[in-house]
């Protein structure tokens, strides 16, 4: 049995971490950056990991991926486990609280960050892993769904993104970490397209052919010239990231999700 304990004292160091230490793939790229305002974006992750200070005002909503073995136990349902470790984080440190409670009628605010979004896939073994993102409003609002002709290829598919990209990019607080999602249903691919996110910089599809397209989605954005904050100095994206799944024969979904230049983002594991 993997004890609650475990995992919710994990997961808060974890949720802490994301929220006040810039991405170490962020911060290597971000340092050889100049240009406007380029002092004061270092500043701001220097400062915020010293004072234990959100990088960002907006400290998101939070997204979970969880890969749950067969064998795994549990001492309680890990949604549960998900939100007391976001309540206990967003409530003991000074991180904006950003969820309502009713998202058309009330809109109260929930007043601790909860309820969390979580994704569940049953997977073999003994294994726990959870993934999470911290997203905030700026990029989510950027995430879309395009349920193209089942006959278009790989440069439509590209073709989408990028236009996308070069339409919408400089408000979601670039370079982006790009997620594309094809296949399945319409929600499988807005959901594949988290999930990408969740991805290395450095990570590429175990297809080549889905690696490639990857890379050509990444060079041809780079060269759209949107640059740090939207200010058209340095790179637009740092990464493309690709997850597709079987579909219909007469459907061909694709969605795009982004995050903003921070990329908060978690992953622990534990073995039961």
């Amino acid at each position: 049995m993997i004890q609650r304990r475990v995992v919710l004292d994990k997961l808060k160091e974890e949720l802490v971490k994301a929220n006040v230490r810039l991405n170490e793939e962020v911060k290597r790229i971000v340092a050889e950056y100049e240009g406007p305002f380029s002092d004061v974006i270092k500043e701001n992750y220097i400062i915020s990991e010293k004072e234990c200070l959100p990088l960002c005002q907006d400290t998101g909503i939070l997204e979970f991926f969880v890969f749950l073995g067969h064998e795994v136990v549990l001492e309680e349902p890990i949604e549960k486990t998900l939100n007391s470790a976001v309540e206990e984080v967003y409530v003991a440190y000074p991180f904006r609280y950003s969820i309502v409670s009713d998202p058309v009628f009330e809109r109260v605010n929930t007043h601790n960050n909860t309820p969390v979004v979580v994704h569940v896939f049953q997977v073999e073994g003994k294994k726990l892993e959870i993934r999470f993102l911290v997203k905030g409003g700026g990029s989510e609002n950027l995430s879309t769904l395009h349920m193209m002709n089942p006959s278009a290829g790989a440069s439509e598919i590209k073709d989408f993104v990028v236009e996308f990209v070069k339409e919408h990019g400089a408000k979601a607080c670039p370079p982006l970490h790009i997620g594309v999602g094809i296949g399945g249903t319409a929600d499988k691919a807005l959901v594949l397209s988290k999930l990408a996110l969740t991805k290395d910089f450095s990570e590429r599809h175990p297809d080549p052919r889905y690696a490639e397209l990857e890379e050509e989605i990444l060079r041809t954005v780079n060269l759209l010239g949107i640059g740090y904050q939207g200010l058209g100095h340095g790179i637009t994206a740092y990464s493309v990231h690709v997850e597709h799944f079987p579909t219909h024969i007469a459907t061909l979904p694709v969605a795009v999700s982004v995050d903003c230049y921070l990329c908060r983002k978690g992953k622990i594991v534990f073995e039961d």
